[in-house]
């Protein structure tokens, strides 16, 4: 039996799963499934499917499939593109690079690169030298205030004209007062505007520690959205075990499970691999509580009666 093959093996029984188990899940025919466990690549469709296939059944068992394709790459057939590769690197032409005109615009480069911040740096000097010596700029404010303004063109000459000016200061700060507090008793107080939200916990890391349990309250609608950004397995039963998603399977990349579970109490999502699907509840996303890779996903709804 190959080392990679072993090690999936490992990782799939201590997942608890059979070969039955992970053909539900990655939708492999369970004879390629032996195949990759025993190292038997040859009953494989074709090398490219090998890849895809320990890709998969990596994702499934909570393995990490690019440190394993990488690891014990020599193990595995090589692809078409691998041999095309080779064979481009090994071509005289490939070794033989010739010093052309770009290669001499390459070496340039770093030298343009320095000229040019040069001279922004010079322009942005100039820039700032120019406006600080520009009139208006030194400090002073060469438009005179309104007070010294009206004071230049019509002084107060008299005692009754400057306690005139002074009630009317007085008078025009006391309008603006009373407009104020008018403003704040016509707006309404926003904490008995406030439309009471949906809320979901935190969420609790049950014994088995593959399950988490949330609960969701403050609405009377329970929307299920789950957006598929990889491989993953996507499965939602009720409180008794049942089936509620008629397409139980393995979902895509760009695919999106939706499902309306307004009608139930309790459901449970059970997801094959967390970190390629988002879960979102009424629109809200929620935050998984623990980061692993196979787990279930508990809802319970307390309906807003």
């Amino acid at each position: 039996m190959a080392e990679l093959g072993t090690r999936l093996k490992e990782a799939r029984l201590s997942k608890g799963y059979s070969l039955d188990d992970l053909q539900e899940i990655t939708k492999i025919q369970k004879r390629y499934l032996v195949g990759i466990e025993e190292g038997n690549y040859s009953i494989m469709p074709g090398s490219f499917y090998v890849r895809a296939f320990i890709k998969q059944y990596a994702d499934a068992v909570g393995l990490n499939a690019e440190e394993l394709l990488e690891t014990y790459k020599s193990e595995l057939p090589s692809t078409p593109n691998d041999q095309v590769s080779q064979s481009i690197t090994n071509s005289p032409s490939r070794r033989k690079v010739s010093k052309g005109p770009s290669n001499k615009m390459m070496e340039a480069m770093p030298k343009i690169i320095v000229g040019l911040f040069i001279i922004v740096i010079i322009v942005v000097i100039w820039v700032l030298v120019q406006s600080k010596n520009s009139p208006g700029t030194d400090g002073e404010n060469d438009t005179p205030s309104e007070i010294e303004y009206d004071s230049k063109v019509k002084p107060i000459d008299s005692e009754k004209e400057k306690a005139d000016a002074e009630k009317k200061a007085e008078k025009d700060k006391k309008d603006s007062a009373d407009s104020t507090d008018s403003t704040k008793e016509e707006t309404p107080d926003e904490d008995q505007t406030e439309e009471v939200k949906q809320s979901i916990s935190a969420g609790t890391i049950e014994a088995d520690r593959a399950t988490t349990s949330y609960t969701l309250t403050g609405t009377d609608t329970l929307k299920i959205r789950i957006e598929v950004s990889g491989p993953t397995f996507v499965g939602i039963r009720n409180q008794q075990q049942q089936e509620l998603l008629a397409d139980t399977r393995v979902y895509n990349a760009g695919e999106v499970v939706e499902f309306d579970a307004t009608s139930q109490n309790y459901v449970r999502i059970r997801l094959g691999n967390s970190q390629q699907a988002k879960i979102y509840i009424n629109d809200e996303l929620l935050t998984y509580a623990q980061q692993i890779v196979t787990q279930n996903i508990v809802i319970n709804f307390n309906k807003e009666q």
